[in-house]
């Protein structure tokens, strides 16, 4: 098709490819025309590319491979309009792209990994994620060479696609939004335990984005409490462990959330008429009578020490008077 639409062109423009300087206008006009043909297809078909495809990254593909494809046509048509033949074309392609491959091959890795990623669909656009190291943010745009990620530090992460599939991703937003956060409480043996976890539920429950009840949360096959749970988590030396469940209905202040859920708990717990205190750190010290005496044993052998140093001392002091006299006689 492409070399019927040249050979049909060509007998109307022979003077096309003599000049150097025309030859290259009309390489750079044709690619202009293509550019602008493509943006105006890729505005004429984007509606119906999103509904064809449900996730956002692969129709922005498919346009740009769109807009691709039409600017490389007349591009195409150009080369052949100056006297550049098809086959020279993607023989000069083929050996080009052969030898750049071997200096481009982690970006045929990034490629390549991209359509792994929009394959198997980790993330979408507009989806949290927080990546090995901790870094939070959103997913900004997904090609198939890298992707971006808009974090919460206001900064931009552009990551290769074989650098991002090679890391522990964990989505915060797929599917459903509402996360689950733990928090450990401490008490002492001396208060009232069931008190305790009643007062740390309410206040957890009425602290701002957490969610306060409602239908069980279903992750697989389990079912989950949407309200605040307290549970007795453990037995330490110095208190009881009371751990906390709760949800958030929004992933994306997870900070906030918790720093509000620990306030309202510590206001809650620190009244006076509260029979519950927190468990601080304490040891407590037994001396025996053994104890005692080995005190009393350590400090007279430091003495005696001292005493048996002070002792040479003089003796080395004497010794030193006595010998001037001994030359004299």
């Amino acid at each position: 098709m492409l070399s019927s639409l040249v050979d049909w062109l060509a007998p109307h423009f022979p003077n096309w490819g003599r000049s150097p300087a025309l030859s290259f206008l009309i390489l750079v006009l044709f690619t202009a025309i293509g550019y602008a043909v493509s943006r105006y297809a890729v505005r004429l078909m984007g509606r119906r590319v999103a509904k064809r495809f449900r996730r956002q990254s692969v129709a922005q593909q498919v346009l740009r491979l769109i807009r691709a494809t039409i600017t490389l046509f007349f591009l195409l048509i150009a080369a052949g309009l100056v006297g550049l033949e098809l086959g020279n074309i993607v023989l000069s392609v083929t050996v080009f792209s052969a030898v750049i491959g071997i200096v481009l091959a982690p970006l045929v890795g990034s490629v390549v990994n991209g359509l792994f990623l929009l394959a198997d669909e980790p993330y979408e656009i507009g989806d949290m994620v927080e990546l090995g190291d901790g870094t939070r943010g959103f997913v900004d745009d997904i090609t198939i060479r890298y992707t971006k990620i808009f974090t919460l530090d206001n900064t931009f992460l552009v990551l290769p696609n074989d650098v991002i599939r090679s890391e522990k991703v964990t989505n915060l937003s797929a599917e459903d939004e509402r996360t689950r956060l733990s928090l450990s409480v401490e008490v002492t043996y001396e208060s009232d335990v069931a008190t305790a976890r009643s007062l740390i539920e309410s206040a957890a429950s009425k602290a701002e984005g957490v969610i306060e009840g409602g239908p069980d949360i279903r992750i697989g096959s389990a079912r989950y409490p949407a309200r605040p749970t307290c549970y007795i988590d453990e037995f330490h030396d110095d208190g009881i462990v009371l751990t906390l469940r709760y949800w958030i209905d929004r992933p994306y202040k997870l900070l906030t959330a918790r720093s509000r859920v620990q306030t309202a708990i510590w206001e809650r717990l620190d009244d006076e008429d509260v029979d519950v205190e927190i468990a601080y750190p304490h040891r407590h010290l037994v001396f025996d009578d053994t104890s005692g005496e080995a005190r009393v044993a350590t400090r007279e052998a430091a003495e005696r020490e001292v005493v048996n140093s002070a002792a040479l001392s003089d003796r080395g002091e004497s010794a030193d008077d006595a010998e001037p006299a001994g030359d004299d006689a």
